[in-house]
């Protein structure tokens, strides 16, 4: 996985009155904690936090901090973004100094490739989860798990156990839940295939 840059300047002022400070000047207040280590406050520009998080991998990207401080040249994956509700912009973002040795756990997103055979029929795609945690090294995060969908047919559901991890991922949650379903009625598709076999025919008997 691509490891990001993020440039950062150490600030001193805590609490609320600080971070409205820091808006006000156009930054983002942020802060680093970890194992090992005290939490560290510093502030980043909005600009370079968005840049830092727009890779393929999001939030599970490998950022090293950079600037006069203890957050120098720490590894970090973001943890939490607050945003404006309205405006939409960064208020406050949350990283977690990790051990590129050690595991974490993550939340990748869920992404299907191609159309099922079931819609094609008229039934619809339901996404039940949208994400999983995993638990693997953060040097092989997956920036997403693709299922393939081609052949479901309505009726069809996928579990958490029908995925395919890549090598060194595994699952971090328990039982056998449902990622997607086709949902639909067979009867109506059945119908519909007998429908165009039949009129095939009589256009066949007309021919």
């Amino acid at each position: 996985m691509a490891n990001t840059e993020l440039n950062g300047a150490l600030r001193e002022g805590l609490g609320k009155g600080s971070s409205r400070s820091l808006r006000r000047q156009g930054l983002v207040p942020a802060v680093v904690y970890g194992k090992g280590m005290d939490p560290c406050a510093f502030s980043v520009t909005p600009k370079a936090l968005k840049a830092a998080i727009s890779t393929e991998a999001g939030w599970n990207a490998l950022i090293t901090l950079k600037g006069e401080g203890t957050f120098d040249g720490k590894v970090v994956i973001l943890k939490d973004l607050q945003l404006d509700p309205i405006k939409g912009h960064a208020l406050h973002a949350d990283f977690q100094a990790i051990d590129l040795a050690r595991k974490v756990h993550v939340m990748v997103p869920i992404h299907t490739r191609g159309k099922s055979e079931g819609e094609k029929l008229g039934g619809s795609l339901e996404l039940i989860r949208h994400e999983i945690e995993l638990v693997c090294l953060p040097t092989v995060i997956p920036s997403a798990i693709d299922i393939e969908i081609g052949h479901l047919q309505i009726g069809d559901v996928v579990h958490v156990d029908d995925i395919q991890l890549p090598a060194g991922v595994s699952l971090a949650h328990e039982g056998n839940f449902t990622i997607l379903t086709i949902s639909g009625r067979k009867e109506e598709a059945e119908e519909g295939i007998e429908g165009e076999g039949e009129a095939g025919a009589s256009a066949a008997e007309k021919a």
